[in-house]
């Protein structure tokens, strides 16, 4: 089965940084693109950034100029650089990735708190 693991998530001061992981795992895929994904209580799962293999990125303009995302196409992992964290960044970040067939995988979501 495959599966994706994250880590890095917590809770940060407003003004603060964190770092999110997420490792693929499982089997041997070639990953297309990798994203990373939130869901704020009462609100519906956004889209917050996505990356191809190739290394091209796109940004919600809520986290442009903020967040990084990034990968490393020999340890199928995906990072999210978080910097400047607003307490509106608060949610559930989740990591998708699509193969190159018709399979994609979910993370299990992991808790982004930004509170003073």
């Amino acid at each position: 089965q495959v599966q994706l693991v994250e880590s890095g998530g917590g809770l940060v001061q407003p003004g603060g940084s964190l770092r999110l992981s997420c490792a693929v795992s499982g089997s041997i895929l070639r990953i297309n693109t990798m994203a990373w994904y939130r869901q704020a209580p009462g609100k519906q799962r956004e889209l917050v950034a996505v990356i191809t293999r190739g290394g091209n990125t796109n940004y919600t303009d809520l986290v442009k100029g903020r967040f990084t995302i990034s990968r490393d196409n020999a340890k199928n992992t995906a990072y999210l650089q978080m910097n400047s964290l607003k307490p509106e960044d608060t949610a559930v970040y989740y990591c998708k990735a699509d193969t190159y067939g018709p399979s994609f995988y979910w993370g299990q979501g992991t808790q982004v708190t930004v509170s003073s």
